[in-house]
């Protein structure tokens, strides 16, 4: 799969303010916007024996992160699958029309949640992780 812009998904009002709406839309749409963030550290934690960091798009100089990926030697896994890192930031970049940038994510998830007002998995409509799960394993990871 070709790395697509997080932003081709946006959540429109109505799937913002409705959990169930916002749940029912399609896997891809679901891991681009609203949920990107779970997704990346389901894939983290389903490979313990690789190094994968977690990575955040936001715009230059920026402090807000609006995208969130897992990150393996070079190789990035978001809603489009796995791509290289720089086809995804150049993707996102060109969908904005704005100069963006990656940055490491060091903080857990319950932190990360609380500094960038994202969702745990309990603030879900139903469990976002089981459903992370499976579409990881849907895409083959580079070193296989």
């Amino acid at each position: 799969m070709t790395a697509q812009a997080a932003g081709v998904f946006r959540r429109t009002a109505i799937e913002r303010s409705d959990q169930r709406i916002a749940w029912e839309r399609t896997d891809q749409a679901f891991f681009a916007a609203g949920a990107c963030h779970v997704l990346a550290w389901v894939c983290r934690n389903s490979y313990p024996d690789r190094r994968i960091d977690i990575a955040g798009v936001r715009l230059a100089g920026g402090w807000q992160i609006f995208h969130v990926y897992a990150l393996w030697d070079g190789w990035a896994y978001d809603h489009s699958g796995w791509n290289p890192e720089p086809e995804l930031l150049a993707v996102n970049t060109t969908f904005e029309g704005r100069p963006l940038e990656s940055v490491r994510i060091r903080d857990s998830l319950a932190d990360f949640c609380e500094t960038h007002h994202s969702r745990l998995p309990h603030q879900y409509w139903r469990d976002p992780v089981p459903r992370a799960r499976g579409y990881l394993r849907q895409h083959t990871p580079p070193w296989v």
